[in-house]
């Protein structure tokens, strides 16, 4: 058990340290560590982990944090893992506010962030498009090409709130889910009792 503190302490604190430009760039290196080096959950439950974390309030990678870490230790796991996660900006807000406010237009950390920009937007897309393929294999091409569309229309031309987005998706999955799983479940019954 002593193995798993630390490795979420270390996984999550090197999340946290490089999680440049908040919690949505964060998510993939969140992503690398729970489901690829460490195998804490699979890609399928991470991506369930994020859609239900995106629905409640708060930073988003203290919510994955939290519940990976409650998932693999316990109540333990999830103080160790939502701490590692908040360290390392404690840390560097004490140690760099000062300074950094005073050098924040120094052509260099001008330059640092300028170049982050597109990495971060490398690796969200890279993130998005995994799910995009999950749910295309899941869900079919339609059904994906059109929450896709309606998602970018709502958010990007209609201005919705994303949590009200995420909401009525989380909403039409358990409802359609539900009428799915019945559906699947009464195929054998029928194919039963034509074969009688």
């Amino acid at each position: 058990m002593l193995k798993s503190y630390g490795e979420l302490f270390i996984g999550f604190f090197r999340a946290g340290m490089l999680g440049y430009g908040g919690g949505p760039s964060s998510i993939p290196l969140f992503h690398k560590e729970a489901v690829d080096k460490f195998k804490w959950v699979s890609d399928e439950e991470f991506g369930n982990i994020l859609a239900i974390a995106n629905t409640l309030p708060g930073p988003i990678v203290t919510k994955l944090a939290g519940y990976i870490g409650y998932r693999v230790a316990g109540v333990l796991g999830l103080l160790i893992s939502v701490l590692a996660t908040v360290v390392p900006t404690v840390l560097l807000m004490g140690l760099l506010l000062g300074s950094l406010y005073s050098i924040k237009d120094a052509s260099w950390v001008v330059g640092m962030t300028t170049a982050i920009q597109p990495v971060i937007g490398v690796m969200m897309f890279v993130l998005a498009y995994d799910f995009i393929k999950k749910s295309w294999k899941g869900e079919g091409r339609i059904l994906t090409l059109s929450l896709v569309a309606a998602s970018i229309i709502a958010l990007q031309l209609l201005g919705i709130h994303p949590a009200l987005i995420i909401g009525v998706l989380l909403a039409y999955a358990l409802l359609w889910g539900r009428k799915n799983k019945q559906q699947v479940e009464q195929q054998p019954e029928q194919k039963e009792a034509a074969n009688k």
